[in-house]
């Protein structure tokens, strides 16, 4: 778990990287990007290439569930690239893959335009401010920031891997979100299965922060 300074930073970075790629776009003068933020556990075995796997549904609300099964297929693509393969039916596998998601409401901070009408004061949209210039300071009208809360949606995605060769032992645990200004999760969830199989499995107790081009 992060710092709450980190937490912090990490909102404001998420809301931002928002704001930028709406802007971006409305604009067309940028490429937009989507930002992640991973945590991942392991103790993977070597030289388990070829080996299977199956899924196993985490709890009964994912049975006979159609979005579960969509995302399903997500984490199904997401695998492929490991070198395990999925178990037909009725075949044994050594892996058990489970995962769950879901999206809650949080606050992130986003930096504004300061406006004094709204907050309290005179001077329009703008107030008065002085620059320093080569003949000293003088009166330059444009904005001062301020971070205000604003209401966003934390969309997550939580991954294990048990090996029953092991006893049923945890060897991969990994957590992805995306923070966006609403509840999101269809199309937050190809970025957060890529950011969670991404130079997988890497090193365990990591924690990164991940950027993709937000697919249009």
């Amino acid at each position: 778990m992060f710092s709450s300074m980190g937490a912090a930073r990490w909102g404001r970075l998420a809301a931002v990287s928002l704001a930028v790629a709406a802007a971006a776009l409305v604009s067309g003068c940028a490429a937009p990007t989507v930002a992640a933020r991973v945590t991942s556990f392991q103790q993977w075995p070597t030289g388990v290439e070829g080996q299977t796997y199956r899924f196993q549904t985490a709890n009964a609300g994912q049975e006979n569930n159609l979005e579960y099964q969509s995302f399903q297929d997500m984490v199904r693509a997401g695998i492929g690239p490991t070198g395990l393969v999925e178990a037909r039916d009725g075949q044994s596998a050594r892996f058990v893959v489970s995962f769950t998601y879901g999206a809650t409401q949080t606050q992130v901070m986003v930096r504004r335009a300061y406006d004094p009408y709204f907050y309290g004061g005179y001077g329009g949209y703008y107030g008065p401010r002085v620059w320093g210039g080569p003949w000293g300071p003088g009166p330059f009208w444009g904005p001062e920031w301020v971070d205000v809360p604003t209401v966003a949606f934390r969309n997550g995605l939580n991954l294990q891997i048990r090996d029953t060769a092991r006893g049923n032992a945890e060897v991969y645990r990994s957590s992805a979100y995306i923070v966006s200004q609403r509840e999101d999760l269809l199309r937050a969830m190809p970025y957060l299965v890529r950011a969670i199989f991404d130079h997988f499995p890497g090193n365990n107790g990591a924690e990164r922060e991940v950027e993709y081009p937000l697919n249009r």
